[in-house]
């Protein structure tokens, strides 16, 4: 590289999944000579990289009041906004790689006139959901809405993330957004998946060039490990086939209910290990389902994928699912809907789509998964082209053709 760039990420937080990503990202330009930051708007920021905080509790609080009775989501935090815009200039980054923009932190109206006015690098966005060319939700499958390829009104999911209790402000939040977002002459889109470009090539962003480029994994901690261990701390029994479902947090799309429902078709054989469950959802648990809290710790997940016989991936809606990866990755078959991105990522050799979410189709896929009887080396081999460092370099790769 013949000259060094500087690069400035900007997402809602450090320590999810879109976190995790934006910090690969960081990791692989700092080891291709770029100068680089973060900001996120909320919680703790990366420890040994260059990662800055521009928000605080109390905006973040003001944000949540002002969506859940205005459903203006996007247009609050003006003073963090505006504090992280002015390091934006100092910075002076010739790429700005976007995130997540929701998640009560960030005022999009300023950052995009800042952007669109000012600012004359090079601008990359990654859809890592639909929020930003919806009028209100994240996605918008189970809700059967297309409002949006037209424009939002009259919102089915005004109820759901991120909830408004009162007004229905989808109708402007969709026309604003679209002339923000549509007055930059210099930005790309990414996301995670063929079903994600398919939706941003029918929306109103479709002016800009789209680049599909799949969520990573880092192989040499997802692989099959021993697990006597994490069976012992868990209490989970040795004797009993496996069924996993991993989630950040169990909501409605995540199929929860599914689980439930599940657990009172499967014979005594088989357990269900759930991970990233509150306390007041295991509470609620029969005995066939083990609840686990949330856990940090990707080696001792990595077990608890190499634990399982089978994982089941529920949800209904995702642009992409780094568990399900995951999953295979460490040699375990899964079973995925056919509704969201997540059917792109099985083949025959690592497990099974269904197409209904009733008991039936699950207990039917399960059989099946145990006739073929896939070997975990076979499954393993399928998770090769979502190593995190291939992925990372074509991220960098499209900086440079685009800069």
């Amino acid at each position: 590289m013949n000259k060094l760039r500087k690069l400035v990420q900007i997402n809602t937080v450090c320590n999810t999944s879109t976190g995790r990503i934006m910090e690969s990202i960081q990791r692989e330009a700092m080891k291709e000579g770029y100068e680089t930051i973060s900001f996120v708007g909320r919680r703790k920021v990366f420890p040994d990289i260059p990662c800055e905080k521009f928000g605080n509790g109390f905006s973040f609080w003001l944000h949540v009041i002002l969506t859940t009775l205005t459903d203006r989501q996007g247009f609050g935090s003006t003073v963090a906004t505006k504090k992280l815009i002015r390091r934006i200039k100092e910075e002076n980054p010739d790429i700005i790689h976007l995130h997540n923009l929701h998640g009560y932190y960030l005022n999009i109206a300023l950052l995009f006139r800042y952007l669109t006015e000012e600012y004359s690098g090079k601008v990359f966005w990654t859809f890592h959901d639909c929020w930003p060319f919806t009028g209100h939700c994240a996605y918008f499958v189970m809700a059967e809405c297309d409002k949006w390829k037209t424009g939002c009104h009259h919102c089915p999911s005004k109820k759901n993330y991120p909830i408004s209790y009162f007004m229905d402000g989808s109708k402007k939040n969709y026309r604003d957004k679209r002339k923000l977002f549509c007055g930059l002459n210099h930005m790309e889109i990414i996301v995670p998946s063929k079903w994600m470009e398919t939706w941003v090539k029918q929306s109103f962003l479709n002016k800009y060039p789209v680049t599909v480029i799949p969520n990573g994994i880092d192989l040499k901690i997802f692989t099959y490990r021993e697990n006597k261990e994490i069976l012992e701390k868990y209490n989970i029994p040795q004797d009993k086939k496996l069924i996993l479902g991993v989630a950040n947090i169990w909501e409605e799309r995540k199929g929860l209910s599914d689980f439930l429902s599940l657990s009172e078709g499967i014979s005594d054989e088989y357990r269900i290990i759930l991970v990233g469950l509150s306390k007041r959802q295991i509470k609620k648990l029969n005995h066939k389902i083990i609840g686990i809290e949330r856990t940090g710790n990707r080696e001792e997940l990595a077990a608890l994928y190499s634990a399982a016989d089978i994982f089941v991936n529920p949800s209904q809606e995702e642009s992409f699912s780094l568990v399900t990866v995951e999953a295979f990755a460490c040699g375990t078959p899964v079973i995925v809907l056919d509704s969201s991105a997540v059917k792109e990522l099985v083949t025959s050799e690592n497990g099974i789509v269904i197409s209904g979410n009733s008991v039936e189709s699950y207990l039917e896929a399960i059989k099946e998964i145990e006739r073929r009887q896939l070997t975990r080396e076979g499954v393993a081999e399928t998770a090769q082209k979502y190593d995190l460092d291939k992925i990372m370099k074509r991220v960098i790769k499209l900086y440079e053709d685009g800069v």
